[in-house]
């Protein structure tokens, strides 16, 4: 048995430590060696605080050795992992080299440093250098990540500023071919789900303008073709109603949006169109409501005929104000992801 004799002061700074200490081991040892200065026995200190009799000796220990002050000591034995040697050299190459498996990653590590580890400490390990399994975006392969961004630092930003401040109104504008056809998502189910194909090829064309601020929609469809002459009558319907206000629309450069007669009717309706960078989808809000629209009325949807899907389609469009307007709000915030050169990778 191990002796020991507990001074008033001591006794004292126990008393306190065991209730206020900000660490709950303190407190614990605390408490034992408080029991222990009021003589109890060690097998029934142990057995009210749920501690082992080895663990309860090295509390005493402690105390023996270096006093209260030891005793508020909080040492644990971290075991250091021999991959934390290698860190830099390992987060470096997976900055280049990302890997689409722990498996990969695991290969890629012993061929590099001679270490064979388990998937589960690579796991362990990628994780706490920062690394996640991140979803691969896309961007089309002749986008330029620094004319982007700087469109939207010198171009568009200013534009949606004074949209917030009532001073003009910003549109995004883009068209939507939805084909006849199944759209495949993912179901959780108990087996394998097949969706019915539908016959024919038709096809809904929804051109749309979207405003950057009140999410506000302006359609013309038709199941033809989109062409400048339709570009035309969704100018004319915007105009029409916001009259007396500056309209600026967003765009991409497709030839029917660019060609002479849309920008000879933009320019009598005192309409300004701003074209996005070439290959710049990523920067045209209203993509992000068209994805929006597969996602509601067509994923893992089968439409016996044209009817019912254009209806589908054009209902789940009237209610971007009303049922999905909560749902919408986030996505549709005008903030755009800028690409950096290090970002996009050919793996």
């Amino acid at each position: 048995m191990i002796r020991i004799t507990f001074n008033d002061a001591d006794i004292r700074v126990l008393r306190y430590e065991r209730y206020h200490h900000p660490h709950p081991r303190v407190q614990q040892k605390a408490e034992a060696l408080l029991m222990k200065s009021h003589g109890l026995k060690h097998k029934d200190i142990c057995k009210f605080m749920g501690i082992s009799l080895n663990t309860f000796r090295g509390y005493l220990r402690e105390y023996q050795e270096g006093g209260i002050e030891r005793i508020k000591e909080v040492r644990f034995y971290k075991p250091k992992s021999q991959l934390d040697d290698h860190r830099d050299t390992l987060e470096n190459h997976f900055r280049e080299h990302p890997v689409s498996s722990i498996k990969e990653a695991m290969d890629k590590i012993e061929e590099l440093t001679g270490i064979h580890r388990s998937e589960n400490r690579i796991r362990e390990f990628v994780k706490r250098i920062g690394m996640k399994r991140r979803k691969v975006g896309m961007i089309p392969a002749k986008a330029d990540p620094v004319e982007q961004e700087n469109f939207v630092e010198q171009q568009l930003n200013p534009q949606l500023e004074a949209a917030k401040k009532g001073q003009q109104a910003v549109f995004f504008m883009d068209a939507a071919h939805f084909v006849l056809s199944p759209f495949l998502g993912f179901l959780w189910a108990f087996s394998r789900i097949f969706i019915r194909a539908p016959t024919g090829r038709s096809r809904f064309n929804v051109l749309g303008a979207l405003n950057a601020i009140t999410h506000e929609l302006i359609l013309v469809c038709n199941d033809t073709y989109i062409n400048a002459e339709s570009v035309c009558d969704l100018l004319k319907k915007i105009a029409d109603q916001y009259v007396g206000l500056p309209i600026t629309i967003i765009l991409d450069n497709a030839r029917y949006q660019k060609c002479k007669l849309v920008q000879e009717v933009a320019l009598s309706l005192n309409i300004e169109l701003l074209y996005l960078p070439p290959y710049s989808p990523n920067l045209n809000l209203i993509e992000r409501l068209w994805k929006f629209v597969k996602k509601k009325c067509l994923w893992s949807k089968y439409y016996a005929n044209f009817k019912d899907f254009k209806e589908a389609i054009m209902d789940c469009l009237s209610q971007t104000h009303t049922t999905y307007k909560n749902e919408l709000q986030s996505l549709l915030n005008p903030k755009f992801q800028s690409f950096k050169e290090a970002q996009v990778t050919t793996v």
